[in-house]
C-alpha cells in the first residue's frame, strides 16, 4: 500500500484557519516577555504565586484529559506551562488543541511547582505568536545527521541543546576577548576585507573583480599589514576580530572563511605576546566554563599560566627525532621526511618540508598548552618576524598549541624596511613561495617612516572555541560553515 506524502503546510494552514475562527488573538506583532525560562526556574522563591510572561517554541505536549503540560523552549532553556480547561475556558482550551509542536507561543500566568517539584507557569493566557508549517525533527531524538545539521543550522539549534550551548559559549568567548583587550587599552579597529595586494600570511586568496577600476582584488588572507600601518601611525595597541579567507582545503581544523583575532602592541616583543595570550585564554575559559580546565579529545587540558615553552629545534628533536643543530639542507630534510612516511616531495623548499614534518610528527603530540619558539627563518610564515639576536637562522616567533592543534602565531615584528624588503624577495625566490602577487611596497614605505619595536599575535577564534567547548570539528564552532554544494541546493 502506497501512502501519500503529508502536505504539512496545507494541513497546518487549515489548523490556523480553524484557530482564527475562534476569534481569539494570534500572530500578534509583539508579546511582552517578563522572564526567560531559566530566570523563572532560578528565581522560583521570589516568583512563586506571581504572574510572569514567557515565550518560546512548543517542543512537547503531555495531554492529561482536561489538562495538559506544554514545554516551551527559549534561548535559556525550557519551561513547563500548565493549561487547565476549567481555568482557561472552553474557547482557549480549543485554541490550545489546535497548536502544533514547533509553534511559537506566548504564555502568561502564575508560577508554581508541581508535585514532582518542577517549576511551572499555570497559563491563564496563551497566544500563538507564529505558526510552524513544517514539523520539527523527531521528538526527543534531536537532529544528528551532520550534513543536515550544518546545512539547516536553524533546525540544529532548535533540536540540539548542545549546539545552542556551543553557539552561546562562542559568543561569550569573543566578548571575553574583547573585554580583556579593552581593559588593557587596546583599540578595536577595522581594516579592508577587499585588498588590491594580499599579504600578511602564506595562503592562496579568493579573487574577485572591481568593475569600476577594471581590476582584480582579493579577499584578505590576514589583517597584519594594515594593522601594522596603524602602529606606524601612533595607535600603539590595536586589535581586530575579523573574517579572513583562504582558498584552501576543508578539514577538521580548516574552513575557508574563518575568524581571527590579530593584535599589535608597540614597545613589546614575542615574550609579551606569550604572557598576554596565556592570560587572555585562561580568562576566557573561566568566563565561559567557570574553570581553566577543559576536556578536549578525551584529554584534560589545563590552561592556567604559565604555559610550557620549548624551542622549535628541541621539539623537532624530541617528537620527530630530527636534529636541526647543523641546519641540514632541503635534500636531507626531504629524505628524512620520506623515511618516516611524511608527505614531502623533491621539489619542496626546505621550509615546506620542515612544515610537513612538524605538522605530521610534532603538532599532534602537543596536548597541554605549549609555546614552540624560535622558528627557522625559511619556515613558512616567518617573513615578517624579526631575526633572533642569538641565531641569524632563527626568528623571534612562536606558535601556540593545545590539544594537538595550533591556535596562535606570534612574532617580534620585523620593523626594518630594508630587511623586510629583502625578506619578501627571499621568501619568493629562495623558498619556493612564488606568487603572481607583488609584495606590498606601501607597507615598506610605512616602515620607512619608522615602526616602534612591536609584538604581534594572531589567534584562530574558531580553533580556540573548539578547545574551550570540546567541539569535535571546526564546523561545530561556526554557525554557517562552508559545505560542498549539493545538486538540490545552492550552498
Amino acid at each position: 500500500m502506497v501512502t501519500e506524502p503529508v502536505d504539512w503546510r496545507e494541513q497546518r494552514k487549515q489548523k490556523l484557519a480553524q484557530l482564527a475562527a475562534l476569534g481569539l488573538p494570534y500572530h500578534p506583532t509583539r508579546f511582552r516577555v517578563s522572564h526567560l525560562a531559566a530566570q523563572v526556574r532560578e528565581s522560583f522563591d521570589q516568583l512563586e504565586g506571581h504572574d510572569v510572561g514567557v515565550a518560546g517554541r512548543l517542543m512537547a505536549v503531555n495531554h492529561m484529559g482536561k489538562a495538559a503540560f506544554l514545554r516551551l523552549q527559549d534561548v535559556s532553556g525550557r519551561i513547563q506551562v500548565y493549561v487547565k480547561r476549567d481555568a482557561v475556558g472552553d474557547d482557549l482550551w480549543e485554541y490550545y488543541r489546535l497548536l502544533d509542536r514547533g509553534d511559537l507561543l506566548g504564555a502568561r500566568g502564575s508560577v508554581f511547582k508541581t508535585r514532582t517539584g518542577e517549576v511551572t507557569v499555570e497559563a491563564r493566557e496563551l497566544v500563538l505568536l507564529q505558526k510552524s508549517y513544517l514539523p520539527l525533527p523527531e521528538k526527543f531524538h534531536g537532529l544528528h545527521d551532520r550534513e543536515t545539521r550544518y546545512r539547516r543550522r536553524y533546525l540544529d539549534l532548535i533540536a540540539n541543546d548542545e549546539s545552542r550551548s556551543l553557539a552561546l559559549k562562542r559568543s561569550r568567548l569573543v566578548s571575553a576577548v574583547r573585554n580583556f583587550l579593552d581593559r588593557r587599552d587596546f583599540v578595536e579597529v577595522e581594516t579592508p576585507i577587499l585588498q588590491p595586494i594580499y599579504g600578511g600570511g602564506a595562503a592562496n586568496p579568493f579573487v574577485t573583480h572591481y568593475d569600476v577600476f577594471d581590476s582584480d582584488v582579493y579577499l584578505r588572507i590576514a589583517d597584519e599589514l594594515y594593522l601594522k600601518r596603524l602602529i606606524v601611525g601612533g595607535l600603539e595597541r590595536v586589535y581586530e576580530i575579523a573574517k579572513d579567507f583562504r582558498n584552501e582545503g576543508l578539514s577538521r581544523k580548516h574552513n575557508p572563511e574563518f575568524t581571527m583575532l590579530e593584535l599589535y602592541q608597540a614597545y613589546a616583543d614575542y615574550d609579551d605576546m606569550m604572557r598576554l595570550l596565556e592570560e587572555m585564554t585562561a580568562a576566557a575559559a573561566t568566563h565561559i566554563n567557570g574553570s581553566t580546565t577543559v576536556e578536549f579529545d578525551g584529554e584534560v587540558i589545563e590552561l592556567r599560566p604559565p604555559w610550557r615553552r620549548i624551542s622549535f629545534d628541541d621539539a623537532m628533536r624530541e617528537y620527530a627525532g630530527l636534529d636541526l643543530s647543523a641546519d641540514p639542507d632541503a635534500a636531507t630534510v626531504i629524505r628524512y621526511g620520506k623515511e618516516r612516511n611524511v608527505v614531502v616531495s623533491d621539489d619542496m623548499s626546505r621550509g615546506r618540508a620542515l612544515d610537513q614534518i612538524w605538522s605530521t610528527l610534532v603538532e599532534p603530540r602537543l596536548i597541554q598548552p605549549t609555546y614552540a619558539v624560535d622558528y627557522p627563518i625559511d619556515f613558512p610564515g616567518s617573513t615578517l618576524a624579526r631575526v633572533s639576536s642569538a641565531n641569524p637562522n632563527r626568528v623571534e616567533r612562536f606558535e601556540a598549541f593545545m590539544g594537538g592543534i595550533e591556535i596562535a602565531n606570534a612574532f617580534t615584528e620585523l620593523n626594518d624596511p630594508f630587511e623586510q624588503a629583502d625578506r619578501f624577495k627571499f621568501m619568493a625566490e629562495v623558498t619556493g613561495e612564488e606568487r603572481d602577487n607583488p609584495f606590498d611596497q606601501d607597507f615598506i614605505t610605512a616602515l620607512d617612516y619608522g615602526m616602534p619595536p612591536t609584538g604581534g599575535l594572531g589567534v584562530g577564534i574558531d580553533r580556540l572555541a573548539m578547545i574551550l567547548t570540546g567541539a569535535e570539528h571546526i564546523r561545530e564552532t561556526i554557525l554557517f560553515p562552508f559545505l560542498r554544494p549539493r545538486e538540490d541546493e545552492s550552498c
